[in-house]
């Protein structure tokens, strides 16, 4: 099977090419190699190598350490109608979507996949994931995943709550909250294998929230890092009270793998220990001067 994987330089294409490369003939071309904004070199590309399944993972990002956060939105809506244009020329995708196209200016309680369209995002990640997933509701032969928080190694240490936590607590630095909430976190290595039942099978439907089976407070999570750590280190919150939370019902998902994926996650503090003993052996990878100033 050949799969053509968008944004393998980023935090989950990593993984996934680290994962399930033994096992697919994965085409993971950098953005010399293949302009994703260029529908010509895009299509080129189709009629170049015969392509069985498409994973678009890549995206424009606007986060705080995003170089250029300019053009999100038409950026990220071209790139995926560049691919989803030359669908003759494959069979499938696996589109990586986000939580964010619920709105993530609204309090998000579980919310499930019926909910979509409830309100329509104010920033432009967001927008960009929505419009897409609209595309997606009138297609047969895409399958969209919609991300909420996903952590494990290569992610960008900085800024990424989880491994910023824990990356501070080997550092002996102090852990900082902007305010606490409570938040849908998946272990990188608990999705992969999600990912390669949709690479194998057809799915019944084509979204599903990839979310764990219960929410966690960021507090939490930084309690759990500390204990791990078996360090005295404060926990800072700059802003008091809860923020708006962040989850979604995996009910859909649960349902489908449910004869696949038994269970589908890991314990959180299970995860958290496994990735700090990643960084633990990786300590070299760990600037510590990125971890002195919170953005």
């Amino acid at each position: 099977m050949n799969i053509l994987l968008t944004g393998g330089s980023g935090f989950i294409g990593r993984n996934i090419i680290e994962h399930l490369s033994p096992k697919y003939r994965i085409f993971a071309p950098s953005h010399q190699e293949l302009d994703l904004l260029n529908e010509v070199a895009v299509k080129q590309y189709f009629q170049r190598n015969q392509i069985d399944i498409v994973i678009h993972s890549a995206v424009k990002p606007g986060h705080r350490n995003a170089k250029d956060p300019s053009n999100l939105c038409y950026s990220n809506t071209r790139m995926f109608f560049n691919l989803v244009r030359n669908a003759a020329l494959f069979d499938r995708m696996i589109f990586l979507s986000s939580g964010a196209v619920y709105d993530v200016s609204k309090n998000l309680v579980k919310v499930s996949e019926d909910s979509f369209d409830t309100y329509v995002p104010a920033d432009e990640h967001g927008f960009a994931k929505y419009i897409s997933a609209k595309y997606v509701e009138n297609v047969k032969n895409i399958t969209e995943l919609r991300l909420f928080g996903v952590f494990g190694k290569y992610e960008d240490y900085s800024i990424r709550f989880i491994s910023n936590a824990i990356c501070k607590a080997l550092h002996n630095l102090p852990i900082t909250l902007k305010q606490n909430r409570k938040f849908d976190y998946v272990y990188i290595d608990d999705f992969i294998p999600i990912l390669e039942y949709f690479i194998q099978n057809n799915s019944q439907h084509n979204v599903y929230n990839i979310t764990p089976n219960e929410s966690v407070e960021l507090l939490a999570i930084a309690q759990t890092v500390v204990r791990l750590s078996g360090k005295d280190i404060p926990i800072h919150i700059a802003q008091e009270g809860m923020g708006n939370e962040y989850s979604g019902s995996n009910n859909r998902l649960r349902q489908e793998l449910s004869s696949y994926l038994n269970p589908i996650f890991n314990p959180l503090e299970e995860n958290v220990k496994r990735l700090m003993a990643w960084y633990s052996d990786n300590l070299n990878l760990i600037d510590r001067q990125l971890l002195l100033f919170d953005k």
